[in-house]
Order: structure tokens, then sequence, then C-alpha cells
């Protein structure tokens, strides 16, 4: 089973000098526990309570009376230091693994993120990499000082009760040591089935917890409060039962290997009184014998520990070794300012292995193109533009981009080629200048305040008390929508990218300001690449083409006369709307 972390051990390599003073420091705390105070009631008692005659000297006494606290001292100060060393390490330990966790979920791809609720993810990240920097650094100290006190409690056992009775008592004392690892073993095949269920509980819980307050306003528009309550009940319910299970078992462990171990001393009392063993022998023998239990509970504790270890590490590892299906090619190819000029041949896209959603698309977008995409709802039209960016990639056939292949072209090049701009943008908790400096990192304060002004965004920035300063709160949610999707066309303004994705850019805005964006953008599509992901008609008048999309399929191409005189799917649903409006 240690087997499975060894991988992991590296965490603990970049520490290993800080790692290794804990070690030593928990050896001298165990040796001090295990030999120390077993010895003290050798040498130490047998001086006090001779009954003799002997007077000591000054040095002598002082001797007799330092071993007490000079063993406690010992075992305190080496404990205290173990523990903090160790925890410290852990911390560092801890920052690696979700350092390594966030960055991993960075570059995997939008179907994995479709397929992974957040709150399960969030709980990975947090419950689980915290139990494995727990585990790691738990069995990294008791791996050594739990061994180190059992060896010194078992030494001082072999050479006293050898040097009293030979062989004989040596079996004797030490023959229950073995028995106590039985209960470890049975109760660690019933954590091993409960630790993993603790995690993905837990996974479950976080996931109600992180989808309610994503939907604050829904539970009180529907009503759902007590609904919600009640689910996270439930859920919360069936992760106390599983810790329960494991409780159970776990917290069974000491007293089983106490009621061994007291089963033990009662024959080794026996047989201290067949040999008529005196009392000072028999008090170190028991006292190193009980120091020997306790290295030995937390071995079992330990093994309860890498089980739960074992838990979160599987749940970790899923998502540490996930494939990273959007990479770069060994060869990549740089690319500085594209044209913008887009192919699609023979593109097939799918989900699902059984759920197609492109099939064989070819389709010629010239650069400098106005290009709008319409169908019905889930007629792939997302998917097309979303493969421009390579936030997905095609299961057959190529994209190119200016003639390339854009799997051979250099990931971070691609994208700053591209802006996106979606129906729903997302703004980070920060200030409005760096969520829109973002768009480009090394833009000046003026660049900003242009794109925001052809955004139609700087006006209500300054009517804030705190102007580009303001906060804008998690996803924006101190802004209006129209706020937000003005600052999210002012990110493109910003980036002035040859290639424009526009997912009814919009959509949230009110007919005035509409109208005036609309003005805007025609600027800004001025040599440019644009496809438009149109919901609503009016936002495609100005696009030079039209691609229609019907169950994965283009059904047809050209302008809008053409289309609304020949293709009977685009009349229609233009129609439709224009009856709706």
């Amino acid at each position: 089973m240690i087997r499975r972390f060894r991988p992991y051990i590296r965490y603990l390599q970049p520490h290993r000098g800080l790692l290794g003073l804990a070690i030593l420091c928990g050896i001298i705390a165990g040796v001090a526990s295990g030999a120390g105070l077993p010895l003290m009631i050798d040498r130490v008692f047998p001086v006090i309570f001779s009954g003799s005659a002997t007077v000591l000297s000054g040095w002598q006494l002082a001797g007799v009376m330092l071993w007490i606290p000079s063993v406690f001292l010992l075992r305190g100060v080496a404990g205290y230091l173990n523990t903090y060393f160790i925890q410290l390490v852990g911390t560092r330990v801890l920052e690696n693994i979700r350092l390594d966790f966030f960055r991993k979920l960075q570059v995997l791809p939008l179907s994995f993120f479709q397929k992974n609720s957040s709150g399960d993810l969030l709980s990975r990240g947090l419950a689980d990499a915290n139990q494995l920097q727990v585990t790691l650094t738990t069995v990294a100290n008791e791996i050594i000082r739990s061994p180190a006190t059992l060896i010194g409690a078992i030494s001082v056992i072999i050479w006293k009760a050898y040097q009293i009775e030979g062989v004989a008592l040596v079996l004797v004392t030490l023959a229950v040591v073995p028995l106590s690892v039985l209960p470890i073993r049975y109760i660690g095949k019933k954590l091993i089935k409960r630790a993993g269920q603790i995690q993905a509980e837990l996974g479950g819980v976080t996931t109600i917890f992180s989808e309610n307050l994503s939907a604050t306003k829904e539970v009180r528009a529907f009503s759902l409060e007590d609904r919600e309550v009640a689910r996270f009940g439930r859920a919360s319910q069936t992760l106390i039962r599983a810790q329960m299970k494991f409780l159970k078992y776990e917290k069974a462990l000491t007293p089983l290997i106490e009621i061994v171990s007291a089963v033990g001393i009662s024959f080794t009392l026996l047989y201290a009184y067949k040999v008529q063993l005196d009392q000072k022998t028999f008090t170190t023998l028991l006292l190193a014998l009980y120091a020997s239990y306790e290295p030995i509970k937390k071995l079992g504790s330990l093994n309860n520990e890498l089980k739960r270890g074992l838990g979160a590490l599987d749940r970790l590892e899923e998502i540490l070794q996930a494939p990273v299906a959007i990479i770069d090619s060994a060869d990549a190819l740089p690319l500085a300012r594209a044209h913008g000029a887009l192919a699609f041949t023979d593109v097939s896209f799918a989900y699902a292995t059984d759920e197609p959603v492109l099939q064989k698309i070819s389709v010629l977008i010239p650069a400098g193109t106005v290009c709008a995409l319409v169908g019905p709802s889930g007629a792939g039209k997302s998917t097309f533009a979303n493969l421009v960016p390579r936030f997905f990639d095609p299961v057959s056939g190529r994209v190119t981009l200016d003639g390339h292949d854009i799997r051979a072209i250099r990931l971070a090049d691609l994208r700053r080629n591209i802006a996106v701009v979606s129906q729903d943008p997302v703004l980070f908790n920060d200030t409005i200048y760096h969520n829109l400096l973002i768009a480009r990192p090394e833009a000046t304060r003026s660049e900003i305040e242009a794109a925001a002004g052809a955004a139609y965004a700087h006006e209500f920035i300054l009517s804030f008390p705190g102007g580009y300063e303001t906060l804008v709160g998690e996803r924006g949610a101190r802004l209006s929508g129209g706020q937000k999707q003005r600052l999210a066309l002012a990110r493109a303004f910003l980036r002035n990218a040859p290639i424009l994705i526009l997912d009814e850019a919009t959509s949230a805005l009110d007919s005035d300001s509409e109208a005036a964006i609309q003005l805007a953008l025609k600027q800004l599509v001025v040599g440019k690449t644009v496809l438009i992901i149109a919901h609503r008609f009016s936002t495609i008048r100005d696009a030079k083409t039209i691609i229609v999309f019907d169950h994965g399929n283009i059904v047809a191409t050209g302008p809008h006369p053409h289309l609304y005189a020949t293709n009977p799917l685009y009349r229609s649903l233009y129609e439709r709307q224009q009856g709706a409006t």
C-alpha cells in the first residue's frame, strides 16, 4: 500500500533537510519514551527506595534527581520540535499538491468540466489534497518515530529479561507483541472500503453547497429554500453515516490492542509469580512492555491514516493523471499576427462517441469575413466556433488558419490571435481595470480607457466612486448584465485580435445601448474575421456570409436574401423570430 504513495514522496524532497531534522527529533523522542522511562525505574527507583543507610553525596543525589526531569525534558523538547517541523513540512507539501492540482485544471479540456461538477472538483482540490498532505507527513514522521520507540522499549525488555531469567522470560514477555498486529490487519480491511466513500460523499455535499451559492436568485424566485435545505440535509446525513462507519472501526483499534496488551501483561505477571521475579525487575519490564504497545497503537493508527490517504489519492489521481488532449505538438509553429483565413475540411466532432455534434463539415471563411452562424438550438453552432481557439479538437478532419492546421500552431500564439465575447461573460473578483487588463497585459492606461470608450463603458465606469478601481464582485455580481457585457466587449476592443468570436454579444443590452454597441461593432470588425453565433437575427444584418446549421450539418451558406429565398429552414427561423418580435 505504501508503494502507492511513492510517486508523491517527491513533494517531500525539496524539504528533506527539514524533514530529516524532524525525523531525528522523532527518533530522540521515541528512544526517550521507549527506553528512558523503563531505565529510570531500573536505575533511579532502587537508589531512592533501597532502604539502605548509604548516604548519597550531593552530586550523586543531583544526578538521581535530574534523571526524571532530564528524560521528560528530552522527550518533550524533541517531541515538540518533531511535531513543529513535520507540520511546517506538511504545510509546504499541501501548497505544492494544491498548486499541481490547480495547474492541471488549467490545461484540461472543456469537455472534462462538462462531466465533473465544480463542487466535486473543489472538494478534491481542498479536502482530498489536505488529506493527502496529512497522510504523507504522518507516514514520514511515524514510520520512523514509532519504530524507534518500539525498538527502544523492546531492547530494554530483552536486555533486562535475559539478564534475569534468560531466553524464557524474553519469549514470554514479547509473545503478545505480534498478537497486537492482528486487530490492525482486521480493521485495515474494513477501513479501506470506507475511506473512498467518505471522500466521494464529501464531494457531493460540496457540490450541493457550491450549486446553491451560485443560484441564490433562482432559489428565492422559485421558493426552493425548503427543498434546498432538505437536499443538503440528505447529502449531509449520507456523509455522516459514511464517516461514522469509518469511525466505528477506527476507534475500535486502540481498545482492541489494549485488551490484547492487558492479556499479555497478565501472562507476564503469572510467569513472574512462578519464577519469583522481584518487584523492581517486574516493574521495569512492565513499563517497557507498556511503552512498546504505544507505538504499536500508533502504527495501527498509521495504517488507518494510510487508508484515508488512499481514498483521497484515488480521487486526486483522477485529475492529476487525466489526459491532456489540447497540447502543443513537439514541432509546434510560432505565429505572430494571423491574417484570419479559416478553413474547415471534413470536420466531425462528438462529445460522446455515439452522439455526433458536427458531421463532415467543410467550409471556407476568407480573412476579413463577417460570418454569422444560425440554426436551431443544439445544431452545432457553438461547437463549430469553439473548434477555432482549440477549446476542443475535432474527432476527424482538420481546421486551418492561414493554411496551417491549428493543431500545428503554438496554442498560446493561436489564442492570442482570437478574442471571444460570450453571451454570459465572466468577470473576476477584482477591479474593473484589472478585468480589462487581462485582454492585453501590456496595455497602457490610455489604451484601456479608449477600449472602454469604444464599448460605451467608460461613462458608467466613471459613475462609480472608485472608477476603474471599483471591485466588480464574484463573477461581476455588483454590475448589471448590460454593464458586464460592455466590459466584455471592451476586452475585445483592447485585444484587437484578427479573429473575433461573438456569442450573442449584445443580448444583455437595452435597445439604446444595443444600437450604440452595433455602431461600435462596425468599427471593431473592420479587417477581422468574425464568427457571430446568432440567436437573434437583428445581430446578423451586416454579416457578409451566413452559415445555416441543422443536426450537425451545414445545410446552406450565403447572404440573407439568397438564404431567405432558397432555404426553408432559414426562412422559417427568420419569420418565426420576426413574428415573435
